[in-house]
C-alpha cells in the first residue's frame, strides 16, 4: 500500500470525526470528546501543528493519524490512530516508520510510545516499526474520571536498526500448536471465565507458585494483558483445548526466566474432567518442542513432592528428575515446601 503523511485539511473533518467515534479508538483514547463532532475535528486540525494525516497515496483516502509531542532535549512522544476500515493492513507501522524517519532527520534522537497493556495490537505495531519495549510507566494513563492506569513504554533511538524489533518469544507458527488431539492457542480476553473457574479450584490454587487472585476482574485483566507479557519476552501463556470441538481443558505457559542461560520453565493446570487422559503430557510435549525450536537449551519444570500425577506427566513428556530443592516453593498456608526439579535438554543436532 502506498502510504503518505501530509498536513491535515479542513475537508478531512468528517473522516476524523468518524474515526474518533469508533469504539476501539475511544477505548484506547479515553480523553477524546464524546461524541466527537466535526467541530471537534476542525479544532484539532487548527491546533494540530505536529499531527500528520495518514492517507492512501493513490486514492487520497484518510487512513489515520500520526503525530508527536516534543518532550525536550531531542525527545518526543509519538502516537497514532487508524480508521477501522484501514486496520490490519500495515498502515500504523508504516506511518510510525515514516514519521520516525522525518523526526530523526530533524532534531530528535529518541521517540517513545506509551500503550495500555491490554492494547496488544498497538504493541505489535510498535514492535513492527522497530520500537523496543522498555518497561511500564505506572499511572501514566488517565481516564475521564481522573483515575490512572499503567502504560507500557516502547522506544526507538535514532541509531536503531529498522524494524521489526527482535523478540525473545515469537508468535506460535500459524497462531497455534497442535498434535491433532490438543490445540494450544494464546490466552486472550475471551478465556477469562473458564480460566478463573479453574484457577480458584483448591487443588489448582494450592499448587500455584503465584497466589491465585479470587477476583474474576483481576483474572480477566491478566488474560487481556497476557499478549503484552508475551511481546515482552517474559512468558507465553496458552489455553489447552481439545482439537475436535475446542473444549477448554486448561492452561500451560512457558516462563522465560533465564534468558542468559537460554532456559525456560513450563507450568500447567487442567480442569478436573480433563485429567487422566494424557492431555497435560501432550501439551507439555508441544510447548517443550516449541521452546527448543525457538532456541531454548534447557526446559525445566517442578512439582511438589506429593504431586505424583504431575511428575508422571513430566516423565511422559521426556523430562528427567534432577533434584529435590529444599523449601523452594511457597505453600498454600504460607509455609515453604520442597520442589522436585525436572529438566529436558535440547536434542543434539544430527
Amino acid at each position: 500500500m502506498n502510504i503518505l503523511l501530509r498536513s491535515w485539511r479542513t475537508g478531512d473533518a468528517a473522516a476524523i470525526a468518524a474515526a474518533c467515534n469508533d469504539p476501539t479508538t475511544r477505548r484506547y483514547l479515553p480523553l477524546l470528546p464524546a461524541p466527537y463532532t466535526e467541530a471537534d475535528a476542525l479544532d484539532f486540525i487548527e491546533r494540530g501543528v505536529n499531527e500528520r494525516a495518514v492517507v492512501d497515496g493513490n486514492s487520497g483516502e484518510v487512513l489515520g493519524c500520526a503525530g508527536f509531542v516534543p518532550r525536550g532535549h531531542g525527545v518526543a512522544s509519538v502516537g497514532y490512530w487508524v480508521a477501522p476500515e484501514a486496520r490490519g493492513r500495515g498502515v500504523a507501522s508504516t506511518a510510525l516508520e515514516r514519521l520516525g524517519t522525518e523526526l530523526f532527520e530533524e532534531r530528535f534522537q529518541r521517540l517513545y510510545l506509551e500503550i495500555e497493556a491490554e492494547n496488544i495490537a498497538s504493541q505489535r505495531v510498535a514492535a513492527a516499526a522497530g520500537y523496543v519495549r522498555e518497561g511500564v510507566a505506572r499511572g501514566a494513563g488517565k481516564r475521564p474520571d481522573g483515575s490512572r492506569y499503567d502504560m507500557v513504554v516502547w522506544a526507538r533511538l535514532a541509531g536503531d536498526p529498522p524494524g521489526p524489533s527482535p523478540r525473545a518469544l515469537p508468535d506460535l507458527p500459524g497462531g497455534r500448536l497442535t498434535d491433532g488431539v490438543v490445540t494450544l492457542r494464546p490466552i486472550g480476553p475471551g478465556d477469562a471465565t473458564p480460566t478463573y473457574n479453574m484457577r480458584i479450584l483448591p487443588e489448582v490454587s494450592g499448587r500455584s507458585v503465584v497466589a491465585t487472585p479470587m477476583d474474576p476482574a483481576v483474572v480477566a485483566r491478566q488474560c487481556a494483558e497476557s499478549g503484552s507479557r508475551w511481546l515482552a519476552g517474559q512468558r507465553a501463556e496458552m489455553t489447552i483445548r481439545r482439537s475436535d470441538d475446542g473444549t477448554y481443558l486448561g492452561e500451560i505457559a512457558l516462563f522465560y526466566f533465564e534468558p542468559v542461560l537460554r532456559e525456560a520453565m513450563i507450568g500447567y493446570s487442567l480442569v478436573p474432567e480433563a485429567r487422566g487422559h494424557g492431555y497435560a503430557t501432550r501439551a507439555a510435549r508441544l510447548v517443550t518442542g516449541w521452546g527448543f525450536e525457538i532456541g531454548m537449551a534447557r526446559m525445566v519444570a517442578g512439582t511438589a513432592p506429593d504431586n505424583v500425577a504431575s511428575q508422571r506427566v513430566l516423565e511422559a513428556a521426556g523430562y528427567h528428575r534432577e533434584a529435590v530443592q529444599l523449601q523452594r516453593l511457597p505453600g498454600p498456608g504460607g509455609e515453604r515446601i520442597d520442589n522436585v526439579a525436572f529438566a529436558k535438554v535440547r536434542p543434539a543436532a544430527t
